[in-house]
């Protein structure tokens, strides 16, 4: 019996006030809801700036690479993140997560 491998993502929400929080997680919809809900699990950046929805996302691999890549897209000036949401597309070194296009 193999162990199954666990997918992580990176995903960035929009807010009502149009700024964007970048975050990670193996299940995004469900990490969506708990943003929304405001609760204990959500993140306290978005208890202040109320998501309005889920502006991208992108299956990465495991939690260290994607965790890499979001070090280097929340390090990206706000028109390349623009760009990412707009494209709907994401280019990274498989090593570093740093971000190439």
């Amino acid at each position: 019996m193999t162990a199954s491998k666990t997918i992580w993502w990176v995903y960035m929400i929009r807010t009502v006030d149009d700024r964007l929080y970048c975050g990670v997680s193996t299940d995004v919809a469900r990490r969506f809801r708990e943003h929304r809900a405001g609760g204990v699990r959500a993140a306290k950046y978005l208890k202040t700036h109320r998501p309005s929805d889920l502006a991208f996302s992108l299956p990465v691999g495991s939690r260290s690479l994607a965790q890499k890549v979001e070090y280097h897209m929340k390090r990206l000036p706000r028109i390349r993140k623009d760009a990412v949401i707009r494209c709907q597309r994401l280019v990274f070194d498989p090593q570093s997560g740093r971000i190439t296009a």
